[in-house]
């Protein structure tokens, strides 16, 4: 018995030392791909805002609340995966309580907010804030579950069909107007 309590408790702080120092969680709803979201670990939970004009995408994960999501974080150095635990999502209401604590640490952290001082207004107006919370096998909050061991496959997915490119072909007159440059 001490022994699994044991267990749970390293599992729930290797959960939130990873969480808490990684800038970036890979989230996976009920539905879509795996996304990657910025977060704070805030009171137990990591919590992030989304859905909104300007932020993160969140509805096409399938993040409702009460229900399930599994988290993977990443190793802020290098960049690999370094834990996955399960969570129970909590949307919280804007304006209460939780929400504005919430709040009031996520906006310092929102970076290049174009209405920094009107964004508090703005998120209970058009965002969702979760929380999710790291949960036991049956989706009760709990310590969480640490999952360290990932396989030996490298488990990379294909990117996401995007409009969004970063290669062309060079326009035909490109070489043409690099040689005019070097004549004068």
């Amino acid at each position: 018995m001490t022994e699994t309590v044991s267990q749970a408790l390293q599992d729930r702080a290797l959960i939130e030392e990873a969480t808490k120092k990684s800038g970036l969680i890979w989230v996976r709803g009920t539905a879509g791909p795996s996304r990657a979201l910025w977060h704070l670990w805030i009171d137990g939970a990591a919590c992030l805002i989304g859905d909104g004009d300007g932020e993160q995408p969140l509805a096409d994960l399938g993040l409702s609340d009460g229900g399930p999501a599994t988290v993977t974080v990443r190793s802020k150095d290098k960049g690999g995966r370094l834990v996955a635990w399960e969570a129970r999502v909590s949307e919280l209401a804007p304006e209460g309580e939780a929400w504005r604590a919430a709040v009031d640490e996520l906006k310092g952290k929102r970076l290049n907010a174009p209405d920094a001082e009107t964004i508090t207004q703005r998120w209970a107006r058009e965002c969702r804030v979760l929380r999710l919370e790291p949960a036991g096998a049956d989706g009760a909050p709990s310590g969480g579950t640490a999952r360290t061991a990932f396989g030996d496959g490298s488990q990379a997915a294909p990117p996401l069909p995007t409009s969004a490119i970063t290669r062309r072909a060079a326009p035909a007159a490109l070489p043409k107007l690099l040689r005019r440059g070097r004549k004068g």
